[in-house]
């Protein structure tokens, strides 16, 4: 049987096949996968991924309709980076994220000099060879810096104020979160000199090492715990609480999560304003903004967090200068 279509017909036909063509081709296109690596545990970072996804809502992302984004959570387990980072860079992700950790943001930039990075980093970008400069990055990453080396020591100071009879500070570090550990062993002993107080160094990057660690605290008789920045270290926020109870040591930590857990006080940037940051680059890249075109920010936002039933437990009496300069206070 022949079928016969008549000119007008014919060109009716043409007509809704190519204005079909760009819609099938559009639905065909694989959505943009982000990369978004951290090495801290899911469940304390909740606050913080919620900021990440509505930063990039905010610039026409929404996951599931217009992007996907893989959260992969390391809980501590800093030997993962390489294959992951190795993985990501296989199946050409847009871009990856790595807000909050030095060591995940120097194996992205070592596994990729042609993905965006988008990073979290606490040290300077420039002389971790992140960047060219702040103000130009160059290259393929940018980002955020927030000050670890310069929040630690004004930390180590809130924490005398709170605790001024300690003399005696045990500071524990994470050896395998080795860019952190560094900048709190060069510049916090001096820090601590300059308060009159003697620091020991411990070392800690295992749930069983953290136990030896109070041991050692409680046979030693220090006065106080000052905990490094870390993300291990947050993912063991209740061993830490519960020890420190244990032994009644007064312990201070960079995250408010651990102060939420129990402990005395945390001092640090605030997170959330962080991961905020680090979303709205990613939806800017994903736009088609370089990073070589978008300097790097740097933390404005700092919070202290005082746990008042923690301090009673103690026999602490929180100054009331502290606790009006306190972003929250724990009842």
């Amino acid at each position: 049987m022949t079928v016969t279509i008549g000119r007008r017909e014919l060109l009716a036909a043409f007509g809704g096949a190519a204005a079909a063509w760009p819609l099938a081709a559009r639905a065909q296109q694989p959505m943009p996968v982000v990369g978004f690596v951290n090495i801290r545990s899911p469940e304390p970072s909740g606050r913080n991924a919620t900021a990440f996804r509505k930063a990039l809502n905010e610039t026409g992302y929404v996951e599931g309709e217009n992007v996907m984004v893989e959260y992969h959570w390391l809980e501590g387990r800093y030997d993962r980076l390489p294959a992951l980072m190795a993985d990501l860079v296989r199946r050409h992700v847009a871009v990856i994220a790595t807000p909050g950790q030095t060591a995940v943001a120097q194996a992205a930039k070592a596994a990729t000099t042609t993905i965006p990075i988008v990073f979290g980093v606490g040290d300077d970008p420039v002389r971790l060879g992140l960047v060219a400069s702040l103000a130009q990055p160059g290259g393929n990453a940018t980002g955020i810096n927030f000050f670890t080396r310069e929040v630690a020591a004004k930390r180590l100071g809130l924490f005398h104020d709170l605790v001024p009879k300690a003399a005696h500070i045990a500071m524990l570090v994470n050896p395998g979160n080795r860019p952190v550990a560094e900048l709190i062993l060069r510049d916090i002993p001096e820090a601590a000199r300059a308060l009159g107080l003697q620091i020991q160094v411990l070392n800690a990057s295992t749930s069983r090492e953290i136990e030896a660690a109070f041991a050692t605290i409680a046979r030693d008789r220090a006065d106080a715990l000052f905990v490094a920045p870390d993300a291990f270290f947050n993912s063991r926020r209740v061993q830490f609480a519960t020890l420190a109870a244990r032994d009644r040591i007064p312990t201070s930590c960079s995250g408010r999560e651990m102060t939420e857990a129990g402990l005395l006080m945390s001092y640090g940037t605030d997170t959330r304003d962080m991961y905020r940051q680090v979303g709205t680059y990613t939806g800017q890249i994903l736009k088609g903004t370089k990073p070589a075109d978008l300097p790097v920010l740097q933390s404005t936002k700092f919070e202290l967090v005082i746990n008042l039933q923690t301090a009673r437990a103690l026999g602490i009496e929180v100054p009331n200068s502290l606790q009006l300069l306190a972003d929250e206070v724990i009842e």
